[in-house]
């Protein structure tokens, strides 16, 4: 099983994103990536090998510090072989959209084709950089909304966070036949898919249902399904 987690608050992203990554570590993994949005921009560090190195990685990459917003991913190969570019996270065609997924996408073989014939442009072998780039063909400014389309279209299991630098103050997450939690803290909230990667910030904690997607500020979470009908 692969490894998700995600965070939002006041603190530096980037701790609490390795450090959940490290936890997750017994799930078995090949490769490993971060995500964080800083100063208008996604910064992403990822690659084959151990979590260990995705850590000696960072350190040397001080435009990951001080990010508020931010999503890793340990990964075991599924589509595509275990190589720094297949690593999570992927993005769009302009890199303004982020995500992480666990899960597989039984039809990516027919989306990437009509995404190609669209215009866009592939990097990796992934079934997951199909879900980016559907998430960029519905994007109208509302990241919530593009997610929801995009998941209409995708056949099979998921579980993912996704990020975007037009919304810098939200994180999106949503499941389907694949685990995914939501960990509420105070002035900060997490996503995980699996409650150890968080448990040293929060024991308070939301199971999303299949089929629903969660809106995560650093004040609030709110929880949808899959018609974008707000749960209470």
């Amino acid at each position: 099983m692969c490894g998700i987690v995600g965070y939002i608050g006041n603190k530096d992203a980037m701790p609490v994103l390795l450090d959940g990554l490290k936890q997750l570590e017994y799930r078995g993994y090949d490769s490993a990536g971060v995500a964080v949005l800083i100063k208008g921009k996604i910064r992403i560090a990822k690659r084959s090998g151990k979590i260990k190195d995705l850590v000696a990685m960072a350190e040397n990459r001080s435009e990951l510090d001080n990010a508020n917003l931010g999503i890793g991913h340990s990964r075991w190969a599924t589509h595509g072989a275990p190589t720094n570019i297949n690593a999570h996270p992927h993005q769009d065609c302009m890199a303004n959209i982020a995500l992480v997924h666990n899960g597989i996408i039984e039809n990516f073989s027919t989306l990437k084709e009509k995404l190609i014939e669209e215009g866009h442009k592939f990097k990796s072998q992934t079934d997951t950089e199909v879900i980016a780039h559907l998430i960029e063909e519905y994007y109208k400014g509302d990241l919530k909304d593009a997610v929801l389309k995009a998941l209409k279209e995708l056949e099979g299991s998921f579980a993912l966070g996704v990020i975007s630098s037009n919304e810098p103050e939200k994180l999106v997450c949503a499941r389907k036949e694949s685990p995914l939690i939501i960990g509420i803290g105070e002035d900060e909230n997490f996503i995980a898919s699996d409650v150890p990667a968080i448990l040293k910030h929060t024991k308070k904690v939301i199971y999303l249902d299949d089929g629903e997607i969660g809106v995560l500020t650093k004040d609030s979470v709110r929880v949808f399904d899959s018609s974008g009908a707000e749960k209470n």
